[in-house]
């Protein structure tokens, strides 16, 4: 079964969404099988975004995402990693459609709400700098096979 892995990032903690948020991801029929809240490490968040090491913005990315606490999700479903991105919505939330999360409550690119992975390789790797084998539940619910074929 694919797995992504979404934050909720300090604004998103700061403005009470985390709530909302997750409901958006339970209502879809995707199953919550990892979760925490934490203050993110330097270390941590320059890990995560490595790949943004070399742009001008680097440093701004680092302290906004330390600067408050974020929640940490591992999310569960057939087509998850999709899925999830159209939840999202796109990037700057002033091209964000309605009735996604950046286009509900975000309005800016640097207040965006959320992270989600992008891809399977994106996902699996996010999801292990994240979350141990330990923290991650196998599990079924009960409702699966009223949501999945």
């Amino acid at each position: 079964m694919e797995r992504t892995f979404l934050m909720i990032k300090p604004d998103g903690v700061q403005r009470n969404l985390v709530g909302e948020i997750i409901q958006r991801f339970e209502a879809k029929g995707f199953t919550l099988v990892g979760l925490k809240m934490m203050q993110v490490s330097s270390e941590l968040a320059e890990k995560h975004y490595a790949v943004h090491k070399e742009r001008p913005f680097f440093p701004s990315l680092v302290d906004f995402i330390t600067s408050s606490p974020v929640v940490a999700m591992v999310w569960q479903g057939e087509g998850v990693i999709a899925s999830a991105r159209k939840i999202i919505g796109a990037t700057n939330p002033l091209n964000a459609e309605p009735g996604t999360i950046r286009g509900d409550f975000g309005i800016s690119v640097g207040r965006n709400l959320i992270h989600g992975s992008d891809g399977p390789d994106t996902a699996k790797d996010e999801v292990s700098l994240w979350f141990s084998d330990a923290e991650l539940a196998n599990w079924t619910p009960a409702i699966t096979p009223w949501v999945v074929e």
